[in-house]
C-alpha cells in the first residue's frame, strides 16, 4: 500500500505577500513589440560588435562601414546588411558621404532600451 503526503496550505497571509501587486513600470503590447525589434537586432554577435565599434568611435563623430569590415571579418555586404538591420531597429542613423556610408548611435534608443529592462527600485519608509 503507498501513502501519499500532502503539503500543508499555505496560509492566507503567505499568498497574499507572495502574490502582490506590481509596484514598478510595465511595458505595454506595443513598447514590448518596440523593444523586442531593438533586442532582436541587438541579439546577433556581429551586430552587437558592431555597436560596440560605432559606440567606441563616438567621440570622433560617424564611423565609415569601411573601418567595420576588418574587424568583424565579414564582406562588405555583410556588414552593411547588419548595420541596415540596426538601423531599421532605430539604433543607428546612416548618412551618405560619397560611395561609403557613416554611422551614429541613436542614444536614445539604447537608453530606453536600457530603462525599460532596468528593475524599479523599491521605496522603503
Amino acid at each position: 500500500m503507498t501513502t501519499t503526503r500532502t503539503r500543508p496550505a499555505l496560509p492566507l497571509t503567505d499568498l497574499a505577500a507572495c502574490c502582490s501587486p506590481t509596484t514598478g513600470q510595465v511595458l505595454d503590447q506595443a513598447d514590448a513589440e518596440r523593444l523586442a525589434g531593438v533586442l532582436k537586432a541587438l541579439a546577433e554577435p556581429s551586430r552587437l560588435r558592431l555597436v560596440s565599434m560605432i559606440a567606441a568611435n563616438a567621440a570622433t563623430g560617424a564611423t565609415c562601414v569601411c573601418d567595420l569590415i576588418e574587424p568583424v571579418g565579414l564582406s562588405q555586404p555583410t556588414v552593411s546588411h547588419h548595420l541596415k538591420v540596426l538601423a531599421d531597429a532605430g539604433l543607428l542613423e546612416r548618412e551618405q558621404r560619397g560611395k561609403w556610408a557613416y554611422y551614429t548611435l541613436v542614444p536614445d534608443t539604447l537608453a530606453a532600451a536600457a530603462a525599460a529592462i532596468t528593475p524599479t527600485p523599491v521605496a522603503s519608509g
